[in-house]
Protein backbone atom coordinates (compact mmCIF):
# COMPACT_ATOMS: atom_id res chain seq x y z
CA UNK A 1 0.00 0.00 0.00
CA UNK A 2 3.31 2.48 1.16
CA UNK A 3 4.10 1.77 -2.83
CA UNK A 4 1.27 2.34 -4.26
CA UNK A 5 0.69 5.37 -2.61
CA UNK A 6 3.87 6.89 -3.17
CA UNK A 7 3.20 6.45 -6.90
CA UNK A 8 0.55 7.65 -7.15
CA UNK A 9 1.40 11.10 -5.46
CA UNK A 10 4.66 10.97 -7.80
CA UNK A 11 2.51 10.63 -10.70
CA UNK A 12 0.45 13.64 -9.02
CA UNK A 13 3.31 15.87 -8.61
CA UNK A 14 4.80 14.76 -12.09
CA UNK A 15 1.38 15.71 -13.78
CA UNK A 16 1.50 18.99 -11.57
CA UNK A 17 4.64 19.96 -13.10
CA UNK A 18 4.06 19.34 -16.01
CA UNK A 19 0.73 21.42 -16.22
CA UNK A 20 2.78 24.17 -14.66
CA UNK A 21 5.52 23.97 -17.37
CA UNK A 22 2.79 24.10 -20.22
CA UNK A 23 1.32 27.32 -18.55
CA UNK A 24 4.34 29.10 -18.23
CA UNK A 25 5.31 28.49 -22.03
CA UNK A 26 1.76 29.56 -22.73
CA UNK A 27 2.09 32.72 -21.04
CA UNK A 28 5.39 33.88 -22.58
CA UNK A 29 4.04 33.00 -26.22
CA UNK A 30 1.27 34.94 -25.35
CA UNK A 31 3.70 37.70 -24.05
CA UNK A 32 5.74 37.29 -26.67
CA UNK A 33 2.79 37.81 -29.45
CA UNK A 34 1.43 40.79 -27.71
CA UNK A 35 4.51 42.44 -27.78
CA UNK A 36 4.94 41.67 -30.94
CA UNK A 37 1.36 43.09 -32.22
CA UNK A 38 2.46 46.35 -29.60
CA UNK A 39 5.51 46.66 -31.69
CA UNK A 40 3.63 46.21 -34.92
CA UNK A 41 1.19 49.16 -34.04
CA UNK A 42 3.85 51.50 -32.89
CA UNK A 43 5.81 51.13 -36.03
CA UNK A 44 2.91 51.72 -38.46
CA UNK A 45 3.55 55.05 -40.20
CA UNK A 46 1.49 58.29 -39.38
CA UNK A 47 -1.06 59.92 -41.49
CA UNK A 48 -2.57 62.79 -41.53
CA UNK A 49 -6.74 62.35 -41.61
CA UNK A 50 -9.28 64.71 -41.95
CA UNK A 51 -12.78 63.82 -40.84
CA UNK A 52 -15.70 64.09 -43.88
CA UNK A 53 -18.08 66.73 -42.62
CA UNK A 54 -21.49 68.29 -44.09
CA UNK A 55 -20.85 72.14 -44.74
CA UNK A 56 -22.27 74.70 -46.83
CA UNK A 57 -20.58 74.44 -50.17
CA UNK A 58 -20.29 77.45 -52.81
CA UNK A 59 -18.35 77.55 -56.09
CA UNK A 60 -16.93 80.63 -57.56
CA UNK A 61 -14.55 82.07 -59.86
CA UNK A 62 -12.06 84.59 -59.42
CA UNK A 63 -10.92 86.52 -62.64
CA UNK A 64 -8.89 89.51 -62.65
CA UNK A 65 -10.27 93.16 -64.33
CA UNK A 66 -9.10 96.54 -64.72
CA UNK A 67 -10.67 100.07 -63.13
CA UNK A 68 -12.03 102.20 -66.29
CA UNK A 69 -13.27 105.52 -65.39
CA UNK A 70 -17.39 105.34 -66.02
CA UNK A 71 -17.13 108.07 -68.90
CA UNK A 72 -13.63 108.87 -70.32
CA UNK A 73 -13.68 111.62 -73.32
CA UNK A 74 -11.91 114.25 -75.05
CA UNK A 75 -12.68 117.44 -75.38
CA UNK A 76 -13.11 118.82 -78.99
CA UNK A 77 -14.01 122.36 -80.10
CA UNK A 78 -16.93 122.48 -81.70
CA UNK A 79 -15.69 125.27 -83.46
CA UNK A 80 -11.91 126.79 -84.95
CA UNK A 81 -10.40 129.24 -83.17
CA UNK A 82 -7.47 130.18 -81.13
CA UNK A 83 -7.14 129.77 -77.49
CA UNK A 84 -7.56 132.72 -75.58
CA UNK A 85 -7.94 131.32 -72.02
CA UNK A 86 -7.64 127.99 -70.79
CA UNK A 87 -8.51 127.26 -66.54
CA UNK A 88 -7.81 123.74 -66.01
CA UNK A 89 -4.94 121.29 -65.98
CA UNK A 90 -4.51 117.58 -65.52
CA UNK A 91 -5.40 116.80 -62.13
CA UNK A 92 -8.34 119.13 -61.66
CA UNK A 93 -12.02 118.28 -60.71
CA UNK A 94 -14.38 119.93 -62.71
CA UNK A 95 -18.00 119.90 -62.43
CA UNK A 96 -21.29 119.72 -65.46
CA UNK A 97 -21.26 123.19 -66.85
CA UNK A 98 -17.95 124.43 -66.31
CA UNK A 99 -15.74 126.23 -68.54
CA UNK A 100 -12.76 124.60 -69.05
CA UNK A 101 -11.43 127.08 -72.16
CA UNK A 102 -12.72 130.05 -73.98
CA UNK A 103 -11.95 130.58 -77.63
CA UNK A 104 -11.00 133.86 -79.84
CA UNK A 105 -13.42 133.23 -83.29
CA UNK A 106 -13.62 136.70 -84.63
CA UNK A 107 -14.90 135.88 -88.14
CA UNK A 108 -17.70 134.24 -85.96
CA UNK A 109 -18.68 137.32 -84.45
CA UNK A 110 -19.09 138.92 -86.95
CA UNK A 111 -21.31 136.66 -89.05
CA UNK A 112 -23.54 137.10 -85.32
CA UNK A 113 -23.25 140.37 -85.96
CA UNK A 114 -24.22 140.15 -90.20
CA UNK A 115 -27.56 137.98 -88.82
CA UNK A 116 -28.63 140.33 -85.91
CA UNK A 117 -28.78 143.31 -89.04
CA UNK A 118 -30.66 140.92 -91.31
CA UNK A 119 -32.98 140.27 -88.44
CA UNK A 120 -33.70 143.93 -87.93
CA UNK A 121 -33.94 144.61 -91.61
CA UNK A 122 -36.54 141.76 -91.95
CA UNK A 123 -38.31 143.45 -89.25
CA UNK A 124 -38.27 147.22 -91.10
CA UNK A 125 -39.45 144.88 -93.89
CA UNK A 126 -42.65 143.25 -92.34
CA UNK A 127 -44.09 146.70 -90.54
CA UNK A 128 -43.73 147.92 -94.22
CA UNK A 129 -45.95 145.19 -96.11
CA UNK A 130 -48.20 145.27 -92.87
CA UNK A 131 -48.55 148.92 -93.79
CA UNK A 132 -48.69 148.36 -97.68
CA UNK A 133 -51.66 145.49 -96.30
CA UNK A 134 -53.66 147.72 -94.54
CA UNK A 135 -53.36 150.93 -97.61
CA UNK A 136 -54.86 147.88 -100.04
CA UNK A 137 -56.99 146.95 -97.71
CA UNK A 138 -58.29 151.02 -97.65
CA UNK A 139 -58.20 151.16 -101.20
CA UNK A 140 -60.49 148.11 -102.53
CA UNK A 141 -62.79 149.05 -99.95
CA UNK A 142 -63.48 152.61 -101.68
CA UNK A 143 -63.33 151.44 -104.82
CA UNK A 144 -66.31 148.42 -103.91
CA UNK A 145 -68.24 150.72 -102.09
CA UNK A 146 -68.50 153.58 -105.31
CA UNK A 147 -68.63 150.22 -107.44
CA UNK A 148 -71.65 148.64 -105.78
CA UNK A 149 -73.29 152.58 -105.05
CA UNK A 150 -73.11 152.96 -109.30
CA UNK A 151 -74.52 149.22 -110.04
CA UNK A 152 -77.58 149.78 -107.65
CA UNK A 153 -78.24 153.28 -109.50
CA UNK A 154 -78.02 151.74 -112.61
CA UNK A 155 -80.40 148.76 -111.76
CA UNK A 156 -82.89 151.05 -110.19
CA UNK A 157 -82.84 153.80 -112.78
CA UNK A 158 -81.70 152.55 -116.60
CA UNK A 159 -79.71 154.80 -118.82
CA UNK A 160 -78.89 156.62 -115.55
CA UNK A 161 -75.43 155.35 -115.48
CA UNK A 162 -72.94 155.17 -118.48
CA UNK A 163 -72.35 151.07 -118.92
CA UNK A 164 -68.72 152.29 -119.56
CA UNK A 165 -68.29 154.14 -116.28
CA UNK A 166 -69.65 150.92 -114.69
CA UNK A 167 -67.01 148.89 -115.98
CA UNK A 168 -64.79 150.97 -115.48
CA UNK A 169 -65.85 150.57 -111.67
CA UNK A 170 -65.82 147.19 -111.70
CA UNK A 171 -62.29 147.24 -112.93
CA UNK A 172 -61.20 148.93 -110.63
CA UNK A 173 -62.75 146.97 -107.81
CA UNK A 174 -61.14 144.05 -109.07
CA UNK A 175 -57.35 145.52 -109.53
CA UNK A 176 -57.72 146.62 -105.69
CA UNK A 177 -58.61 143.21 -104.36
CA UNK A 178 -55.52 141.62 -106.82
CA UNK A 179 -53.84 144.65 -104.83
CA UNK A 180 -54.64 143.67 -101.56
CA UNK A 181 -53.38 139.77 -101.93
CA UNK A 182 -50.21 140.82 -103.47
CA UNK A 183 -49.93 143.36 -100.68
CA UNK A 184 -51.11 140.16 -98.25
CA UNK A 185 -48.19 138.03 -99.88
CA UNK A 186 -45.60 140.44 -99.67
CA UNK A 187 -46.34 140.40 -95.80
CA UNK A 188 -45.92 136.58 -95.66
CA UNK A 189 -43.20 136.80 -97.33
CA UNK A 190 -41.23 139.23 -95.02
CA UNK A 191 -42.46 137.13 -92.01
CA UNK A 192 -41.13 134.09 -93.98
CA UNK A 193 -37.48 135.77 -94.43
CA UNK A 194 -37.56 137.14 -91.01
CA UNK A 195 -38.13 133.23 -89.68
CA UNK A 196 -35.00 132.20 -91.98
CA UNK A 197 -32.88 134.78 -90.90
CA UNK A 198 -33.63 134.78 -86.94
CA UNK A 199 -33.06 130.42 -87.03
CA UNK A 200 -29.58 131.66 -88.90
CA UNK A 201 -28.87 134.32 -86.33
CA UNK A 202 -29.60 131.44 -83.83
CA UNK A 203 -27.30 128.97 -85.66
CA UNK A 204 -24.36 131.88 -85.23
CA UNK A 205 -25.06 132.54 -81.88
CA UNK A 206 -24.78 128.33 -80.91
CA UNK A 207 -21.59 128.45 -82.53
CA UNK A 208 -20.44 131.37 -80.37
CA UNK A 209 -21.47 129.55 -77.61
CA UNK A 210 -18.81 127.16 -78.29
CA UNK A 211 -16.40 129.12 -77.87
CA UNK A 212 -16.91 128.75 -74.55
CA UNK A 213 -15.92 124.64 -73.97
CA UNK A 214 -17.43 123.06 -70.95
CA UNK A 215 -17.45 120.08 -68.85
CA UNK A 216 -19.77 117.29 -70.39
CA UNK A 217 -20.04 116.04 -66.87
CA UNK A 218 -18.45 115.65 -63.14
CA UNK A 219 -14.54 114.52 -63.59
CA UNK A 220 -10.90 114.61 -63.44
CA UNK A 221 -8.85 115.93 -66.34
CA UNK A 222 -6.23 113.35 -67.02
CA UNK A 223 -4.87 115.33 -69.90
CA UNK A 224 -4.13 118.60 -71.10
CA UNK A 225 -3.33 119.09 -74.47
CA UNK A 226 -3.62 122.66 -75.36
CA UNK A 227 -2.43 125.90 -74.13
CA UNK A 228 -3.23 129.62 -74.16
CA UNK A 229 -2.83 131.19 -78.32
CA UNK A 230 -3.07 127.43 -79.50
CA UNK A 231 -5.21 127.28 -83.06
CA UNK A 232 -7.81 124.58 -82.49
CA UNK A 233 -9.54 122.81 -85.26
CA UNK A 234 -13.22 122.09 -85.14
CA UNK A 235 -13.68 118.66 -84.25
CA UNK A 236 -17.07 117.69 -86.19
CA UNK A 237 -15.47 115.02 -88.48
CA UNK A 238 -14.13 111.94 -86.57
CA UNK A 239 -11.72 111.20 -89.50
CA UNK A 240 -9.96 114.86 -89.01
CA UNK A 241 -6.48 114.95 -86.49
CA UNK A 242 -8.88 118.51 -84.99
CA UNK A 243 -6.09 118.38 -81.65
CA UNK A 244 -8.56 118.30 -78.40
CA UNK A 245 -7.99 120.53 -75.91
CA UNK A 246 -8.57 118.85 -72.37
CA UNK A 247 -8.84 114.52 -71.83
CA UNK A 248 -12.22 114.43 -69.00
CA UNK A 249 -12.53 111.11 -67.12
CA UNK A 250 -15.80 110.23 -64.80
CA UNK A 251 -13.12 108.63 -62.01
CA UNK A 252 -16.14 109.15 -59.17
CA UNK A 253 -17.78 106.33 -60.23
CA UNK A 254 -15.49 103.35 -61.70
CA UNK A 255 -16.16 100.35 -64.24
CA UNK A 256 -14.98 97.06 -63.16
CA UNK A 257 -14.74 95.15 -66.30
CA UNK A 258 -13.63 91.36 -66.22
CA UNK A 259 -13.83 88.77 -68.90
CA UNK A 260 -15.88 85.71 -67.48
CA UNK A 261 -14.92 82.20 -69.59
CA UNK A 262 -17.40 81.10 -71.60
CA UNK A 263 -18.01 77.75 -69.17
CA UNK A 264 -19.04 80.38 -66.45
CA UNK A 265 -21.06 83.20 -68.99
CA UNK A 266 -24.60 81.66 -68.10
CA UNK A 267 -24.34 81.84 -64.19
CA UNK A 268 -23.87 85.94 -64.75
CA UNK A 269 -26.88 87.50 -64.20
CA UNK A 270 -27.44 91.76 -63.21
CA UNK A 271 -27.67 91.84 -59.62
CA UNK A 272 -25.78 88.77 -58.62
CA UNK A 273 -23.22 88.93 -56.05
CA UNK A 274 -19.49 89.83 -56.46
CA UNK A 275 -16.61 90.64 -54.21
CA UNK A 276 -13.80 92.93 -55.56
CA UNK A 277 -9.93 92.62 -53.88
CA UNK A 278 -8.09 95.78 -54.63
CA UNK A 279 -4.90 94.53 -55.35
CA UNK A 280 -3.44 98.67 -54.49
CA UNK A 281 -5.28 98.81 -51.59
CA UNK A 282 -6.12 95.59 -50.54
CA UNK A 283 -9.69 96.72 -49.31
CA UNK A 284 -12.85 94.18 -50.18
CA UNK A 285 -15.68 95.27 -51.44
CA UNK A 286 -19.23 93.64 -51.42
CA UNK A 287 -20.90 94.59 -54.62
CA UNK A 288 -23.25 93.12 -57.88
CA UNK A 289 -23.12 92.82 -61.51
CA UNK A 290 -24.40 95.49 -63.34
CA UNK A 291 -24.28 94.45 -66.71
CA UNK A 292 -22.28 92.04 -68.97
CA UNK A 293 -22.27 91.92 -72.81
CA UNK A 294 -24.67 88.80 -73.89
CA UNK A 295 -22.25 87.74 -76.50
CA UNK A 296 -18.87 85.97 -76.62
CA UNK A 297 -15.19 87.44 -77.36
CA UNK A 298 -14.52 84.98 -80.49
CA UNK A 299 -10.55 85.37 -79.91
CA UNK A 300 -10.85 84.42 -76.25
CA UNK A 301 -14.40 83.04 -75.79
CA UNK A 302 -14.81 85.23 -72.69
CA UNK A 303 -18.04 87.39 -71.87
CA UNK A 304 -17.17 90.75 -70.80
CA UNK A 305 -18.76 91.90 -67.29
CA UNK A 306 -18.79 94.83 -65.23
CA UNK A 307 -19.78 96.03 -61.65
CA UNK A 308 -19.81 99.52 -60.39
CA UNK A 309 -17.51 100.91 -57.62
CA UNK A 310 -18.45 104.31 -56.06
CA UNK A 311 -15.21 106.56 -55.89
CA UNK A 312 -16.00 109.54 -54.70
CA UNK A 313 -12.90 110.48 -52.98
CA UNK A 314 -10.99 109.45 -55.79
CA UNK A 315 -8.78 107.00 -53.66
CA UNK A 316 -9.23 104.42 -56.61
CA UNK A 317 -7.90 105.50 -60.15
CA UNK A 318 -8.72 104.09 -63.27
CA UNK A 319 -5.99 101.44 -64.42
CA UNK A 320 -5.68 99.76 -60.93
CA UNK A 321 -5.70 95.86 -60.76
CA UNK A 322 -8.29 93.85 -59.08
CA UNK A 323 -9.56 90.31 -58.44
CA UNK A 324 -13.70 89.91 -58.59
CA UNK A 325 -15.37 86.44 -57.03
CA UNK A 326 -18.28 85.44 -58.30
CA UNK A 327 -20.64 82.73 -56.62
CA UNK A 328 -21.56 80.00 -59.45
CA UNK A 329 -23.25 76.78 -57.22
CA UNK A 330 -23.98 76.88 -53.66
CA UNK A 331 -25.33 73.31 -51.54
CA UNK A 332 -26.10 73.68 -48.18
CA UNK A 333 -25.25 70.66 -46.67
CA UNK A 334 -22.04 68.99 -48.69
CA UNK A 335 -19.92 66.21 -48.01
CA UNK A 336 -16.50 68.09 -47.49
CA UNK A 337 -12.96 67.44 -47.71
CA UNK A 338 -9.61 69.20 -48.56
CA UNK A 339 -8.49 69.47 -51.81
CA UNK A 340 -5.00 67.49 -50.74
CA UNK A 341 -7.47 64.59 -49.83
CA UNK A 342 -8.86 63.70 -53.05
CA UNK A 343 -6.36 62.10 -55.86
CA UNK A 344 -7.49 63.16 -59.53
CA UNK A 345 -6.86 61.15 -62.45
CA UNK A 346 -9.41 59.55 -64.98
CA UNK A 347 -11.51 58.07 -61.71
CA UNK A 348 -11.01 60.37 -58.46
CA UNK A 349 -9.95 58.44 -55.72
CA UNK A 350 -9.83 58.88 -51.35
CA UNK A 351 -7.54 56.75 -48.76
CA UNK A 352 -10.07 56.05 -45.83
CA UNK A 353 -8.89 54.88 -42.90
CA UNK A 354 -11.29 52.23 -41.36
CA UNK A 355 -12.18 51.00 -37.60
CA UNK A 356 -8.96 49.13 -37.24
CA UNK A 357 -7.18 51.79 -39.16
CA UNK A 358 -6.40 49.75 -41.99
CA UNK A 359 -5.81 51.29 -45.81
CA UNK A 360 -8.76 51.27 -48.25
CA UNK A 361 -8.96 52.90 -51.23
CA UNK A 362 -12.43 54.51 -52.24
CA UNK A 363 -13.11 56.03 -55.84
CA UNK A 364 -15.29 59.31 -55.13
CA UNK A 365 -17.69 61.32 -57.59
CA UNK A 366 -17.14 64.97 -57.40
CA UNK A 367 -19.09 68.15 -56.89
CA UNK A 368 -18.37 71.82 -56.04
CA UNK A 369 -14.72 72.96 -55.95
CA UNK A 370 -13.65 75.69 -53.80
CA UNK A 371 -9.93 77.28 -53.19
CA UNK A 372 -9.22 74.50 -50.73
CA UNK A 373 -12.15 71.75 -50.95
CA UNK A 374 -14.24 69.58 -52.66
CA UNK A 375 -17.87 68.22 -52.30
CA UNK A 376 -17.62 64.34 -52.50
CA UNK A 377 -21.13 63.11 -53.96
CA UNK A 378 -20.49 59.56 -53.58
CA UNK A 379 -17.59 57.46 -52.53
CA UNK A 380 -17.47 58.20 -48.20
CA UNK A 381 -19.78 58.95 -46.04
CA UNK A 382 -19.71 61.57 -42.85
CA UNK A 383 -17.42 60.99 -40.29
CA UNK A 384 -15.10 58.53 -42.60
CA UNK A 385 -11.36 59.39 -41.97
CA UNK A 386 -9.77 60.79 -45.53
CA UNK A 387 -5.65 60.53 -45.68
CA UNK A 388 -4.85 63.65 -46.52
CA UNK A 389 -1.72 64.27 -48.83
CA UNK A 390 1.25 61.95 -49.49
CA UNK A 391 -1.07 59.32 -50.94
CA UNK A 392 1.21 57.52 -52.86
CA UNK A 393 3.05 56.59 -48.61
CA UNK A 394 0.42 54.18 -48.35
CA UNK A 395 -0.65 51.11 -49.78
CA UNK A 396 -4.53 49.56 -49.59
CA UNK A 397 -4.50 47.34 -46.30
CA UNK A 398 -1.81 48.77 -44.90
CA UNK A 399 -2.34 49.49 -41.44
CA UNK A 400 -1.43 53.33 -40.33
CA UNK A 401 -1.81 55.50 -37.15
CA UNK A 402 -3.90 58.21 -37.97
CA UNK A 403 -3.15 61.73 -36.36
CA UNK A 404 -6.12 63.96 -37.39
CA UNK A 405 -5.67 67.45 -38.44
CA UNK A 406 -7.79 70.63 -38.76
CA UNK A 407 -8.56 71.61 -42.03
CA UNK A 408 -10.08 75.37 -43.33
CA UNK A 409 -12.42 74.65 -45.74
CA UNK A 410 -13.13 78.28 -46.43
CA UNK A 411 -16.70 78.73 -48.86
CA UNK A 412 -16.93 81.98 -50.97
CA UNK A 413 -17.42 84.91 -49.27
CA UNK A 414 -15.48 83.22 -46.00
CA UNK A 415 -11.84 83.82 -46.48
CA UNK A 416 -9.99 86.45 -45.44
CA UNK A 417 -9.21 89.19 -47.24
CA UNK A 418 -6.11 91.17 -45.57
CA UNK A 419 -3.82 89.78 -48.65
CA UNK A 420 -5.61 89.60 -51.93
CA UNK A 421 -2.46 87.53 -53.33
CA UNK A 422 -3.51 84.65 -50.85
CA UNK A 423 -6.86 84.88 -52.73
CA UNK A 424 -6.99 81.18 -54.97
CA UNK A 425 -9.06 81.00 -58.13
CA UNK A 426 -11.68 78.94 -57.94
CA UNK A 427 -13.56 76.20 -60.47
CA UNK A 428 -16.45 74.46 -61.26
CA UNK A 429 -15.51 70.64 -61.12
CA UNK A 430 -16.86 68.19 -63.66
CA UNK A 431 -19.62 67.54 -61.44
CA UNK A 432 -21.00 70.63 -62.05
CA UNK A 433 -24.60 69.90 -63.91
Amino acid sequence: MNISKRTAVLVVVIIVAAAAIWFGFNRRGDERADAASTNSVNDAPSAAVATVRLRPAVSSITVPGVFQAYQDVLIHAKVSGYIKQIFVDIGDRVHTGEVLAILEVPELNAQVDAAQAAVVRDKSEIARTHHDVSRAVAIHSAQHVEYARLETAASKLPGLVAQQQLDDKQAQDLSSEAQVDAAKSAYAAAQAKMTEDQATLEHYKALQAYSFVRAPFDGVVTFRYADTGALIAAGTDESSNAMPIVRLAQSGLLRLRMPVPESDADYMQVGGPAVVRVQATGETINTKIVRFTRSMDRSTRTMLTEVDIPNADLHLAPGMYADTTFPLQRDGKAMMLPIDAIVEGDQPYVLIVDATNHVVKSPVVLGIQGPNFYQVVKGVKVGDRVIVGNQSDYQPGQVVSPSPVDMDLTAFGQTSTSNPENSSHTTVNRGRK
